[in-house]
């Protein structure tokens, strides 16, 4: 069977995560460039390829001084390790949707992450591309990552939380 090759709509795709700030509150947050592709036997999403390249730079939480904090090296080292990457190794039914597992990298700390999967479908657009939509959700600790960070402020709240809720919603062009 042929290999079909797929790439991330930047247009049609986005990436969030959500962490608790001073343990009663979300922040969410997003990454405003995202790449990726998949490659896949046929058209079937099963054992599917998945890689994923988040931009760091591009992070946004709607609050620039928190933003330039997360790019520095308390945080993220964008000047360092400019992307976040993930890259399976298995997509596998689950019901009706799919576990995704693979290896994401933040920073140099490299940690297998296995994500749920909400297959949305496949449809056609007005210029006859082939789409593919994906609901993807999972969580991580950031400290297994190495963003370590500690703020605890005056009266011992700590300022952000260890678990961070990964959601993307993307979707994947067919590739002639």
């Amino acid at each position: 069977m042929a290999t079909t090759k797929w790439v991330l709509d930047p247009m049609h795709s986005e990436v969030q995560f959500k962490i608790k700030h001073l343990v009663i509150s979300t922040v969410t947050g997003a990454f405003k460039k995202v790449e990726g592709s998949a490659e896949t036997e046929g058209d079937a999403f099963d054992n599917a390829q998945v890689r994923m390249s988040l931009d760091v730079d591009s992070i946004d939480t709607n609050q620039e001084q928190r933003d330039q904090h997360l790019k520095a090296d308390d945080f993220f080292a964008v000047g360092t390790y400019p992307n976040i990457t993930f890259e399976s190794t298995s997509l596998t039914k689950s019901g009706s949707d799919y576990k995704l597992t693979g290896n994401l990298t933040i920073k140099d700390v490299t940690k297998p992450v296995t994500l749920d999967v909400e297959y949305g479908g496949t449809a056609t657009d007005f210029y006859g591309n082939t789409k593919a939509g994906f609901e993807v959700s999972g969580k991580i600790n950031r400290k297994d990552f190495g963003l370590t960070w500690e703020g605890i402020t005056e009266a011992g709240s700590i300022v952000v939380g260890e678990d961070v809720k990964l959601i993307a919603s993307v979707q994947f062009a067919k590739q002639a």
